[in-house]
């Protein structure tokens, strides 16, 4: 072999290993691995105050104010997801989970010709029940409520999700379940009102009113001097009514028998009885 095909040999080898360089080049260039995202799905962290201490969570709302507030329509979207492992119709069969047509209130495990894990089959020899509260935290995560469970689902976060799934399921049946009663939470004590009034109150202390008057009286301690009674005021007359002098009478600087202050004189006496006859 001589150089010249020596030459073409070497030639195509390093150009094949350039195309081959070129083309990784390129489809890193177009396909740009992605990195430092973590996991497949953002977990929930705790939110950190600014003293640097974990912050309080939202209080949970109860399952019975979620409900009532629970929409049919969105529950029905909702599971969708779900029906490539179960059927919701009436009379349907069983998939790779045992069908969900009047679930609510039904024994846990006791479809006859399914075959159901260990730990649900715990559940059904306890006698528990698919309520409200326990589908509720099947459906926030199954692993948890049935350890070893065959469902392959991680579960539904949002809350609001689970309550519209609930009320999805309620409709599948003949004789509904009713939702449980709304709780109401509790309400914060208002502005200015002791918050240890009402137990005081519940324990019969009896509490003053902060809008009723004040009696001087009544705060002043047992040991003061009562105060002095107040001095007798002499009833004026509002009006006063000009004296004129009577005939026959004097009308001195003194005041007439009979009379008052600024009063009208008294009527005159009865005339004396006439003499008897001579």
């Amino acid at each position: 072999m001589d150089s010249f095909e020596l030459n073409k040999i070497m030639g195509a080898v390093l150009g094949t290993l350039l195309f081959v360089m070129g083309a990784g080049f390129v489809a890193e260039a177009i396909y740009h691995p992605i990195e430092g995202r973590g996991p497949g799905y953002a977990l929930p962290e705790p939110e950190v105050a600014a003293g640097g201490e974990a912050a309080e969570a939202a209080p949970e709302v109860p399952l019975g104010i979620l409900l009532a507030s629970a929409s049919v329509e969105r529950g029905q979207a909702a599971v969708r997801k779900c029906q490539s492992c179960h059927n919701f119709g009436e009379g349907e069969p069983n998939k790779q989970g045992p069908h969900l047509f009047d679930v609510v209130g039904r024994l846990e495990g006791s479809i006859s010709d399914f075959a159901y894990s260990e730990g649900m089959l715990a559940h059904n020899a306890a006698g528990d029940t698919w309520t409200y509260e326990n589908l509720n935290h099947f459906l926030t995560k199954p692993s948890d409520y049935v350890p070893g469970t065959k469902m392959n689902f991680a579960g539904i976060r949002t809350a609001e999700e689970r309550a519209d799934i609930l009320a999805y399921l309620q409709t599948l049946s003949g004789s509904p379940v009713p939702f449980p009663p709304a709780e109401e939470a509790a309400a914060a004590p208002a502005e200015g009102v002791d918050p240890a009034a009402p137990a005081a109150e519940a324990a019969g202390t009896p509490q003053p009113d902060a809008t009723a008057p004040t009696d001087p009286a009544a705060t002043q301690p047992d040991n003061a001097a009562e105060p002095a009674a107040p001095a007798a005021v002499t009833d004026t007359p509002t009006t006063t009514q000009s004296e004129s002098p009577v005939q026959g009478t004097a009308t001195g600087s003194g005041t007439p028998a009979g009379t008052t202050n600024g009063a009208a004189p008294a009527a005159p006496a009865a005339a004396p009885a006439a003499p008897a006859a001579q």
